[in-house]
């Protein structure tokens, strides 16, 4: 057989690209907020623990990571689980709030009171570019994390693209590892203007350097004029436009 040179082979190569991230992943990811009662955030990871996370395991919930806020341990607690889809995290809420099991677990652990004080949620599903989110233990020990942009009025597409196109990789040339990009889930409250992300860093202070190396970069900086100008001014809401928050993940999170 007559072996052809590589660069004969190269148009066949080009027909198959590597699939995508979001062709892999098209799971329904919930971020879940709790602000626990006063003094009962020991108990509220007691719960989760020892009945919680077997549970809604139980019924087909995927447990992904939860974390606990670095500036606000004693009372946050932030976590994330992944569904099939949409109609399939209905049902198994459904059959986890009805299950006897998680009933006595419920009434036992609130004996002296309640442990949650305010619950949010928010559905999300991984961007075309996001990297396959795997979860497991790390080898080193590192830090998450989690921020969250407004984008201005019919800019989140734009948006998207300066991170496709240029901010992660330029992420990845400062030493941040790029775990998971999402947008809301449409046909739900800020489909249109929320990216939310999370970055693992070395440390804070790692992060903090990191950062300060990025936003000189003349690459990332040429990248956010152009976009700036095909956007029509800034993409990200000049008030609470980004949110940067580090989490610690809890002993029991999937994700560390």
């Amino acid at each position: 057989m007559r072996l052809l040179p590589l660069f004969a082979l190269a148009p066949l190569f080009a027909l198959a690209p590597p699939a995508r991230a979001a062709e892999k992943d098209a799971l329904v990811y919930e971020m879940r907020t709790y602000t626990a009662a006063k003094g009962k955030m020991d108990a509220l990871h007691a719960r989760f623990k020892t009945h919680t996370r077997t549970l809604v395991d139980k019924h087909g919930i995927t447990n992904v990571a939860y974390f606990t806020p670095e500036a606000d341990k004693e009372s946050k607690l932030i976590f994330f689980l992944s569904y099939p889809n949409k109609d399939a995290r209905e049902k198994s809420w459904k059959a986890f709030l009805n299950d006897a099991d998680w009933k006595k677990a419920y009434a036992d652990s609130e004996k002296d009171g309640k442990l949650v004080d305010k619950v949010e949620t928010r559905f999300l599903t991984t961007t075309e570019y996001s990297p396959v989110f795997k979860v497991g233990e790390a080898n080193t020990k590192r830090v998450f994390e989690l921020r969250t942009y407004v984008a201005t009025k019919g800019n989140l597409g734009h948006l998207n693209d300066r991170f496709k196109d240029h901010t992660i990789k330029l992420f990845e040339k400062y030493g941040m590892t790029n775990v998971v990009y999402w947008n809301v889930l449409k046909g739900t409250q800020d489909d249109d203007k929320l990216l939310v992300y999370l970055l693992a860093h070395k440390s804070k202070d790692e992060a903090a350097k990191s950062f300060d190396a990025f936003r000189k970069d003349p690459d990332w900086l040429a990248a956010r004029k152009a976009s700036e100008v095909k956007g029509g001014g800034s993409l990200t809401e000049a008030k609470g436009g980004v949110v940067s928050e580090f989490l610690v993940p809890t002993a029991y999170s999937p994700l560390k």
